[in-house]
């Protein structure tokens, strides 16, 4: 019953709200119209963006036997466990492939490991980089 008389108040106040406005007459609607001489121009702030530039994905090995596999932690809390069970899967299911997990110093997924990226590039074939989530 009381949710009938908070309905009945609702529609009461929605009523006078309505009821409470003049209708506009058709002069005073052509008196709100805005010659086109007063229109305004309105420009984007934010420009044109440069064309993305699109680059290729590294070409895949044809093989991964006999090549080394570096999987590199980015020291994301908790992205250690997966990239573990990863050199795990490839010992399993690639037995004559090397994975190797390292966790890039430097702190932080943006910073440099220069040392790193050189034995990567000297002893690895493909490297795989954890970047947490």
């Amino acid at each position: 019953m009381k949710w009938h008389t908070t309905a009945a108040a609702i529609a009461v106040l929605c009523l006078g709200l309505f009821c409470s406005f003049p209708a506009m007459n058709n002069e005073a609607q052509a008196q709100s119209k805005a010659p086109a001489a007063q229109m305004i121009t309105v420009l984007n702030p934010l420009g044109n963006p440069p064309p993305v530039k699109l680059k290729p994905m590294a070409p895949r090995p044809s093989s991964l036997d006999g090549k080394t596999i570096y999987i590199v932690d980015d020291g994301f809390p908790g992205g250690d466990n997966l990239l573990l069970e990863m050199v795990d899967w490839f010992t399993q299911n690639y037995p004559k492939t090397k994975a190797v997990f390292k966790r890039k110093g430097g702190g932080g997924f943006e910073a440099e490991d220069p040392e790193l990226w050189a034995e990567i590039k000297k002893n690895g074939a493909a490297v795989i980089i954890g970047m947490g989530h």
